[in-house]
C-alpha cells in the first residue's frame, strides 16, 4: 500500500504592494520599499533584515503614523511567513491590526486591515485552526464588500482564502466555486495572462489533486508553472512551489521519472532559499517518500517521511492536521514492512488529532480510521500464538 501524496500547499493572493502605504519620504520608507522589492525577488532573509531596520527607524521617530508602522510590520510578517516562522508572522499581523483599530470605513488603511485579516486566516488554515480562520475570512469579506466592492481585486484574496479553507475541510465543491469566482474577477481586471492568475491555477490543480483527479489537475498545474515562470524566472521559490505541485500531480498518475526530476528541482531551490528545515521542504520530502514507497523503495521512504515529520512538528506543532498526514503515511509504511508495533501508535495519534480538527465525514479522517483498523488487525495477527505445525 503506497503512501498518500500531500496536496500542494495553496497559494495566497496579495492585492497590491504594501510599500505604497509609506507616503512620508525618508530612510525608513526607502528601506521598506527595498524590502518589498527583495521579497518579490525571493530574497526573503535580506527583505526581513531591511524591514527590521525600517521598523526601528519608525519607532524612533515621533512623526511616524500608525499606518506607516502597520505597513512595515505587515511586510515584516510576510517575510517571516516566507521563511517559515509562522508563529512570529501571526504575532506581527495581530500587532498591525491593533495599530489599525478603529479605522474609519472611508480610510485608505482598510487595505491593510484586509491584508492582515486574510493573512492571519491563511496561517490559521495552515496550522489547522479552521473555525478561527473562517471567522477571520468572513470579517475580511464584510470589510471588503463595504470598502472595495464584491468584484474588486481585494475580494479575490478573500475568495481564494475561503477556497483554501473549504478544500482543507473537505468541502471541495464550495472550494471550486470560490476559486472560480476569484479567477473570473482577476481575469476581468488584470487580463487573461497576468501573473496573479498563477496562484489560482495552482490552487485549482491542488483541489483536483485532493479529489484524486490527477489528470484534471495536470493542465492547471502546468499552466501555473508556465505563467509564474514567465514572470519570475525558473529559480524563484514561488515557481519552485508550482513545480513541486506539478510533480505531486504527475506522481499521482504514475509518471514517476518526470515527477522525481521536478521534486528534486524544487528541493534544490527550497534549500538554497530557506535552508534545511522549511515547510515547503517537508511537503516535498513527504511526497518523495510516498513515491519511493509506491516504487518499493522502503528505506529511503522511511527516512524521507521521518525528516518531513520532524520539520512539520517543529514549524506547525505536533497537533496539526498537516503533520498528522505525514505521521499517517509513516505509520502505514511501518505496517506494510511488518513493523505493526511501531506503526499502530502513530496511527492512533493520527486519528486522535484529526477527530479533534476535522468534520466527521472528512476523507482524511475516514481514511485514517480505516488505516488504524487494519493496523490493529495486523498487530493482533503478529502477536497471536502460532498453532502446532505452522
Amino acid at each position: 500500500m503506497e503512501g498518500s501524496r500531500q496536496s500542494p500547499k495553496p497559494h495566497e493572493i496579495g492585492f497590491g504592494p504594501l510599500q505604497s502605504i509609506a507616503h512620508r519620504p525618508g530612510k525608513a520608507s526607502e528601506l521598506h520599499a527595498r524590502s518589498e522589492l527583495l521579497r518579490s525577488q525571493g530574497r526573503y532573509q535580506q527583505a526581513r533584515s531591511l524591514c527590521l531596520r525600517s521598523l526601528a527607524l519608525l519607532k524612533d521617530s515621533p512623526k511616524s503614523s500608525h499606518q506607516e508602522l502597520a505597513g512595515v510590520i505587515q511586510t515584516l510578517a510576510a517575510t517571516c511567513e516566507d521563511c517559515g516562522d509562522y508563529a512570529e508572522a501571526e504575532k506581527l499581523y495581530q500587532r498591525s491590526l491593533r495599530l489599525l483599530g478603529g479605522t474609519p470605513i472611508e480610510s485608505a488603511e482598510n487595505s491593510l486591515q484586509v491584508n492582515a485579516l486574510v493573512s492571519l486566516a491563511g496561517l490559521c488554515v495552515l496550522r489547522g485552526r479552521y473555525k478561527q480562520a473562517k471567522r477571520l475570512y468572513l470579517k475580511a469579506q464584510a470589510l471588503v464588500a463595504v470598502c472595495f466592492g464584491a468584484k474588486s481585486l481585494e475580494m479575490t484574496a478573500v475568495l481564494n482564502g475561503l477556497g483554501v479553507l473549504c478544500k482543507h475541510t473537505g468541502r471541495f465543491h464550495s472550494a471550486e466555486q470560490f476559486y472560480k469566482q476569484a479567477l473570473a474577477i482577476t481575469k476581468r481586471i488584470l487580463g487573461r495572462d497576468h501573473a496573479a492568475l498563477a496562484s489560482l491555477y495552482h490552487n485549482l490543480g491542488g483541489l483536483e489533486h485532493s479529489r484524486g483527479r490527477f489528470a484534471r489537475a495536470e493542465p492547471f498545474a502546468r499552466h501555473a508553472v508556465q505563467v509564474r515562470e514567465k514572470a519570475l524566472g525558473p529559480a524563484h521559490p514561488e515557481v519552485a512551489a508550482d513545480v513541486a505541485a506539478l510533480a505531486a500531480i504527475l506522481d499521482g498518475q504514475g509518471k514517476y521519472e518526470e515527477a522525481e526530476k521536478l521534486y528534486n528541482r524544487a528541493l534544490a531551490v527550497f534549500r538554497r532559499t530557506y535552508g534545511p528545515s522549511h515547510y515547503e521542504i517537508a511537503v516535498t520530502l513527504g511526497n518523495l517518500a510516498a513515491m519511493s514507497q509506491a516504487r518499493g523503495r522502503y528505506k529511503p521512504a522511511e527516512r524521507q517521511y521521518r525528516r518531513a515529520l520532524v520539520i512539520k512538528d517543529k514549524v506547525l506543532g505536533r497537533g496539526s492536521p498537516d503533520a498528522a498526514l505525514t505521521r499517517n503515511n509513516l505509520g502505514k509504511l511501518l505496517i506494510d514492512v511488518g513493523r505493526p508495533g511501531e506503526g499502530v501508535p502513530l496511527l492512533k495519534a493520527v486519528v486522535a488529532t484529526l477527530e479533534g480538527r476535522l468534520p466527521s465525514g472528512h476523507p482524511h479522517l475516514s481514511k485514517a480510521r480505516e488505516n488504524l483498523r487494519k493496523a490493529v488487525q495486523s498487530l493482533a495477527k503478529s502477536r497471536a500464538p502460532k498453532r502446532a505445525g505452522q
